[in-house]
């Protein structure tokens, strides 16, 4: 969390059709410790697992040599020596786009070989002074790389993508050379003015659809749009389980009436806890929505009343196989996650009463105590999608 504004980060990505892996790579990182965040985009030669295997292979250097605070030049030198180069064509077999986001603000971009990066201030192209960066070592001698810097401001955008965007529909009756950067450009500047607070996510997604549309639906290369939009944090908080003590049953149902921002409670208890201290009605459902969890629960001024611990275990299985490619069902975990993956600062309390429905040894397995739960949800929501989680037990 940057202390003017919240960096979202988000890529959306289709395979070559007819592939089952993608040839692109993105990876990101948070470095708590540092206030700092790396993504990277590689592409690799041609599709499929070969090129996955060059792209995986750049896309990991390019994170760990940044994370080092390695100069440009070096990170250049490194991956370039390092690559395979085509025996024909002579050139390097993966591209790539580093964007480093450091601590004081200051955003440092290094591109090889991928369409150009677009940032956008005040919902129209920004640019910053762009340096070459031209190799001179025996093995890489004239190869061109560029660079640039600047200092972001609130509502600042970041948009950078794989051959896979600009060149889609070429060949085509409308599009002859292909969509074209121009044209990616035009596209985000009006999807931007007309929708000024769209997430970085839908913002990927949105274009990531025109391009494989462009090849109606029949993508001819791996498709990758990236998204970095600075703004302000979307907060969520999310509650599970009674106070261990019942004197701090109030405490709690406060904390849940006085959060700025949507609100989540999952538990049958921690749902009667807080409509009982704050005088609020549950209204319950019947109409099962997931026919593994119970259904939901209805309060006034709580976004989202869930069963406690099965519907959080599916939570966490739900965002450890989440990919662009995800479709939400209408289920409550499903509902949980859409929630938490339109927010950025995610708040979770944990109360610690035990539940002795839980000890009953015939239940499953899975059926994991609370914390264990929350825990690896936090993880996730910290590793793979870089949100903000605090977790706090009561």
């Amino acid at each position: 969390m940057h202390q003017r504004f919240y960096i979202e980060v988000n890529c959306q990505q289709k395979n070559h059709e007819g592939e089952r892996i993608c040839g692109d790579v993105f990876l990101s990182q948070r470095i708590k410790e540092e206030k700092r965040i790396i993504a990277v985009l590689s592409d690799g030669m041609g599709h499929g697992v070969k090129a996955n295997i060059l792209a995986t292979l750049t896309a990991t250097m390019a994170l760990n040599f940044t994370k080092e605070h390695k100069d440009f030049n070096t990170i250049a030198e490194i991956i370039m020596n390092t690559l395979p180069v085509c025996s024909v064509r002579q050139i390097s077999y993966s591209t790539f786009t580093i964007i480093d986001i450091e601590m004081d603000g200051k955003v440092s971009i290094l591109e090889y070989d991928n369409p150009q990066t677009a940032i956008f201030r005040d919902n129209k192209v920004y640019h910053p002074k762009w340096r070459s960066i031209v190799l001179d070592s025996e093995n890489n001698s004239g190869k061109e790389l560029r660079s640039c810097e600047f200092h972001p401001r609130k509502g600042d955008r970041i948009v950078f993508c794989s051959d896979g965007i600009v060149q889609s529909g070429l060949g085509s009756k409308r599009y002859p050379f292909g969509w074209g950067n121009d044209n990616l450009i035009k596209y985000i500047s009006e999807t931007i003015q007309q929708i000024p607070n769209i997430s970085a996510r839908k913002l990927a997604k949105n274009a990531m659809n025109i391009a494989v549309g462009n090849d109606n639906y029949k993508p001819k290369d791996d498709t990758s749009c990236a998204s970095v939009y600075f703004r302000e944090p979307r907060k969520l908080l999310l509650v599970t389980g009674p106070p261990y003590e019942k004197k701090k049953d109030i405490d709690l149902a406060m904390a849940v009436y006085k959060y700025q921002g949507k609100k989540i409670l999952c538990g049958a208890t921690t749902a009667e806890v807080v409509a009982r201290e704050l005088g609020l009605e549950i209204r319950d459902s019947m109409e099962f929505l997931d026919n593994d969890l119970p259904p939901i629960s209805y309060i006034d001024g709580i976004n989202l009343v869930t069963e406690g611990i099965l519907t959080l275990t599916k939570v966490t299985e739900l965002l450890r196989n989440h990919d662009s490619n995800f479709v939400p069902g209408r289920g409550p975990a499903d509902q949980i996650v859409e929630l938490i993956l339109k927010s950025d600062e995610i708040n979770i309390i944990i109360g610690t009463r035990i539940n002795i429905a839980h000890q009953d040894p015939t239940l499953p397995v899975e059926l994991e105590i609370r914390r264990t739960v929350v825990k690896r949800i936090a993880k996730v929501l910290e590793d793979k999608f870089l949100k903000e989680v605090t977790t706090e037990f009561i």
